[in-house]
């Protein structure tokens, strides 16, 4: 498998990203953008199997219509030809590899959801914990694009262990009442730095006192694409656009 610069850097960020202690939701949120990277893909979505009610929740999406999704989870769930086979699989699958495409435009599922926000050619992984099915990955291209190959699938392979360690992380953290281990509530507000990561936070304090990526991978001892990773997320949670705007924001 090749990987060129780019996709080799992505690469880095998303396994930083899993890395990160950060609450279950915050794992699957901030894995959907770096996998449309990684992937050359349009849209990204992500459930939670609920084994008692037997169905998928806690849905997180990039790049499709909030009302499409609702419908999906009241109604085409339950009408999904492709779905609950693909997560039977253990490994990254995807929706040709369990009904030919032909088949599947002649479903209302295809034509009824995915066609209404342009999906077309789809790939998942599910993260099992043991016999649990803890969380997914599922990501599509739009007709303009080719199905996913083969080296797509083994990059997602390659992500699997890391991605169900992660949601694994948080949920243990969840469930001691420490998910996402971040600072106390009060030093937050006061600093501008509430919803970040504690690593997020950690960076972001050193970017605003000046310090360069380089100098702040080695003050904590992470490369420094994992920093750049960091420093990506908090601007976006934050909403400043450089490093002299988080600086005002932690000023004021």
């Amino acid at each position: 498998m090749y990987l060129s610069r780019n996709r080799a850097d992505v690469l880095a960020r998303v396994m930083g990203t899993l890395a990160e202690p950060l609450q279950e939701q915050q794992v699957r949120q901030q894995l959907g953008g770096l996998m449309l990277q990684l992937l050359g893909a349009q849209f990204f979505a992500s459930y939670v199997w609920d084994e008692d009610g037997q169905r998928f929740g806690h849905g997180v999406h990039l790049e499709m219509d909030p009302a499409n999704l609702a419908r999906y989870e009241r109604h085409y769930q339950f009408h999904d030809p492709i779905t609950l086979v693909m997560r039977q699989h253990r490994r990254a699958v995807r929706a040709t590899d369990v009904l030919p495409h032909p088949a599947l435009r002649r479903t209302e599922f295809f034509n009824d959801f995915l066609a209404r926000d342009g999906l077309h050619w789809g790939i998942n992984l599910y993260a099992w914990d043991g016999e649990h099915n803890i969380g997914d990955m599922r990501i599509w291209r739009d007709r303009r694009h080719a199905d996913f190959d083969d080296d797509d699938r083994a990059l997602l392979d390659l992500l699997r262990p890391a991605f169900v360690a992660a949601l694994r992380r948080s949920r243990q953290a969840g469930a001691a009442g420490v998910a996402g281990m971040p600072a106390a509530a009060g030093t937050d507000e006061r600093e501008g730095l509430q919803g970040l990561s504690t690593r997020e936070r950690q960076v972001a304090q050193l970017a605003a006192q000046g310090l360069p990526d380089k100098a702040i991978a080695q003050r904590l001892g992470i490369a420094l694409t994992t920093v750049r990773t960091h420093l990506d997320h908090a601007f976006r949670k934050l909403d400043v656009p450089n490093r002299a705007a988080l600086a005002h924001r932690l000023r004021g």
